[in-house]
């Protein structure tokens, strides 16, 4: 009975874990860019009480065994790699990628990051930035008499400044894609970084390499979070726990009336 109460602890513990992973889904739901992440569990260690293949007699083994288990755990979070909506903004520095891959961007000690939200800014230098005001990598510097912005499919940026008809080129986009999305280090600001588990970049120019994605001027990806099947794990989540708990309320009281025979 001892053993079923800590059995059932480890799985409210895990559900409240989980409870916790699809609240931040929730709450990011209209977060552009943003990727949700699934929590898988997996069970512990096992108590064998009969070793499965021992010896029953000289000539016969136990063929079943018998087998306690101690419960569950969390796993891992994954990260659900589906494309979010798209939804039009007309702004000419809002991209989103249609398909695989990563913009690249740099933080302020130097390190790359990578991100799927493209609302982008132009800083007090014409750079292309985050909202946060980390710079795009490669850098691409917009000229300030820039009447136009055009961006390309393939990441190629042109603008047309004033007293000019002919767009100039004045840089190229990038994006990086990886061989295990799902090992990236979620960093908040929809940043990620790169992990061994998550691989060494593979980086070239939109649609060139193969498995990258392509770039939608003026459009923004949504979030692919599904508010329904959330509220939906949400649920699942809730009886799972509630489920435990009677199991440590069934527990105690086959404890309390094991305490009170000698009464």
């Amino acid at each position: 009975m001892l053993r079923a109460l800590y059995t059932a602890a480890s799985g409210m513990s895990a559900q409240q874990l989980n409870l916790d992973t699809i609240a931040n889904n929730l709450s990011n739901s209209s977060t552009a860019g943003f990727y949700a992440r699934r929590v898988q569990f997996s069970d512990l260690v096992y108590q064998n009480i009969i070793m499965p293949g021992a010896a029953a007699t000289q000539q016969t083994t136990i063929a079943a065994g018998l087998q306690v288990g101690l419960g569950t755990m969390p796993a891992a979070s994954e990260l659900v790699e589906t494309q979010g909506n798209f939804s039009a903004t007309n702004n000419p520095l809002d991209l989103a990628i249609q398909g695989l891959g990563f913009f690249q961007v740099t933080l302020p000690d130097g390190q790359i990051a990578y991100t799927r939200s493209g609302s982008f800014h132009l800083d007090a230098q014409g750079n292309i930035v985050t909202a946060n005001g980390n710079a795009l990598q490669p850098s691409v510097t917009v000229p300030a008499n820039a009447t136009s912005i055009t961006i390309g499919a393939d990441g190629t940026v042109s603008v047309t400044q004033a007293g000019q008809t002919a767009a100039q080129q004045v840089g190229s986009i990038q994006l990086a894609m990886f061989p295990n999305p799902g090992g990236l280090n979620s960093v908040g600001n929809n940043l990620y970084l790169a992990t061994t588990a998550s691989g060494d970049p593979i980086v070239g120019a939109p649609g060139a390499a193969e498995g990258l994605g392509t770039l939608q001027q003026g459009m923004l990806e949504q979030s692919n979070v599904d508010v329904v099947q959330e509220f939906v794990n949400l649920i699942v989540a809730q009886r799972s726990y509630e489920a435990n708990s009677r199991v440590v309320t069934s527990a105690d009281q086959m404890l309390q009336q094991l305490a009170n025979l000698g009464r």
